[in-house]
């Protein structure tokens, strides 16, 4: 990670199962300027049961019944092809970054040197996956769609102490002490992330509550980011504005593919407007002091004003205030100083307009 916002532009399984697609998206994503572009890694058979079915959302961007089993068999990437991914990823300068959502996938993962692992907002409450992605010890990225504060906290638990410990906890009140412990509560600033999300695609603007982001940080000390479903940039960017460390967004190479995420995707031109736009934001944050910027600094004398004459003052005529004013440039006498004039004589005689001398 690094100091600036981590754009990672989400691919996820908009490559709808073809290794030239992936590829597509990769050049897509570097194009754009992402830091990271993301996939998903998995197992249907190890995911779902044949019973899971469809959420709403998926049954209405893909426009099929039918359960999440199938669905998830066509949009499977083959481990082979992640290689080739990352082989690409490379050429094109940009980082490979993949969600697991399996034991097997999440080892498979975690040998392939990415920026962070990711646990999904559907994973926040799977122990086991929390624990495994904790101990092989590498940034981790923690999706928060569908969770409470407590949620949060109880993954948290899990995370602290497989970030401390080898093994499987033997009770709730050894990964309690692991995440009250000041070493889990370091181990955890040290590797995790937590990210803001609202798990609908898309998510209406009402539903996002950007000033969660505040309410986790305040609660867990923990940099925050957020994972994006609504449609446009604008909240991605207000994000930013907010502080979010990383940015994670959908994006596709057409709205009208078919599959369960393209409808809620940016395209190509769009992506690259979210970044460009995010960097502009970020420059604009610049520091918290108040100064004048240095490209501001010639327009004082422009803009601001200086204490004249209102009409022709003789010389060592009393000031009044009837006799001054304040007109540009402001390369003279500064008027809050004019009150300091009043009931002096005039050092000199000035035509009106002209500069009054200190």
């Amino acid at each position: 990670m690094t100091d600036r916002t981590f754009v990672i532009a989400e691919a996820g399984v908009n490559h709808n199962g073809s290794l030239d697609l992936a590829r597509r998206l990769v050049d897509v994503a570097a194009e754009a300027g992402a830091d990271a572009v993301k996939f998903q890694t998995f197992k249907a058979e190890l995911l779902v049961t044949a019973q899971a079915s469809k959420a709403s959302y998926q049954v209405a961007n893909t426009k099929q019944d039918g359960g999440q089993l199938e669905m998830l068999r066509a949009l499977e990437l083959p481990l082979e092809d992640h290689h080739a991914l990352i082989e690409h990823c490379k050429a094109r300068d940009i980082r490979f970054m993949s969600t697991a959502f399996d034991a097997a996938s999440l080892a498979f993962l975690g040998s392939l040197g990415m920026p962070a692992l990711k646990i999904p907002s559907g994973d926040i409450t799977c122990a086991p996956l929390l624990l495994q992605a904790a101990q092989l010890r590498q940034r981790v990225l923690v999706s928060s769609g569908m969770s409470t504060l407590t949620d949060l906290e109880r993954a948290l638990g899990v995370l602290a102490y497989g970030l401390l410990h080898d093994g499987v906890p033997p009770d709730q009140d050894a990964v309690d002490a692991a995440y009250f412990s000041p070493e889990g509560q370091a181990a955890l600033r040290h590797h995790v992330t937590l990210l803001h999300c609202v798990t609908q695609y898309p998510a209406p603007a009402e539903t996002v509550n950007l000033r969660a982001m505040d309410s986790m940080a305040q609660a867990f000390g923990l940099p925050v980011g957020y994972s994006d479903h609504t449609l446009g940039i604008e909240v991605s960017v207000a994000a930013v504005a907010r502080g979010a460390t990383v940015i994670e967004k959908h994006f596709t190479l057409d709205r009208n593919l078919p599959g369960p995420d393209h409808l809620a995707s940016l395209e190509p031109g769009e992506l690259a407007h979210l970044v460009r736009a995010i960097r502009n934001i970020e420059a604009a944050l610049g520091s918290a002091r108040k100064l004048p910027a240095a490209a501001e600094r010639p327009n004082r004398a422009v803009g601001r004003r200086s204490v004249v004459a209102r009409r022709a003052i003789a010389q060592g005529q009393m000031l009044t205030l009837d006799l001054l004013d304040c007109k540009r440039p402001g390369n003279g006498m500064s008027p809050m100083d004019i009150w300091s004039l009043v009931g002096r004589p005039a050092s000199r005689a000035y035509a009106a307009d002209e500069q009054i001398e200190p």
